[in-house]
């Protein structure tokens, strides 16, 4: 689908429609995610980031998930999700116990206090979702706004290289 554009100022370029479009994806994500982070962190002193590890992992269940698979999904690098992990060990919000099948492989698990944690931040972000996301857009643009978002975010996934 990619044509061969060909820019001739930088005006050009910044004001090609997929331009703007992208940098009002990007910029809209990095504004929610501050607020939205803000708040977890204020209210809750939990940094975003680390919700977001404790919603991977409680997505996982209790067979727990693989550094590796956090890393890929974090886009992170399997050093980066380690470091990731560790703090949240040392928070007490995970263990990280070898998995019956290959002891090689690292499964990250709730701790009680993780999953008390994870809880109490889920109720805190979903009323910010409902506020910055669902009152501005409304049911139907939300339902279809989600769907084009897995879209693209799939997408992106297939396009990723493995995270080293």
């Amino acid at each position: 689908m990619a044509d061969e554009t060909r820019f001739h100022s930088a005006a050009e370029a910044a004001n090609d429609p997929r331009v703007l479009a992208f940098g009002r994806l990007l910029g809209a994500a990095n504004r929610l995610e501050f607020l939205l982070g803000r708040d977890l962190e204020e209210r809750l002193g939990l940094p975003h980031v680390m919700f977001e590890l404790l919603l991977l992992v409680g997505r996982a269940g209790e067979e727990g998930l693989p550094i590796r698979e956090i890393a890929q999904a974090r886009v992170l690098t399997s050093g980066g999700a380690t470091r990731l992990v560790q703090r949240a060990l040392a928070q007490g919000l995970v263990t990280r116990t070898p998995s019956a099948r290959d002891a090689r492989v690292q499964l990250i698990q709730l701790t009680p206090l993780g999953a008390r944690t994870v809880t109490e931040a889920g109720n805190v972000h979903v009323r910010n979702i409902e506020r910055h996301l669902v009152d501005v857009l409304g049911d139907d643009e939300m339902a279809s706004f989600s769907t084009m978002i897995r879209k693209l975010s799939e997408s992106a996934a297939r396009s990723l290289p493995v995270m080293p």
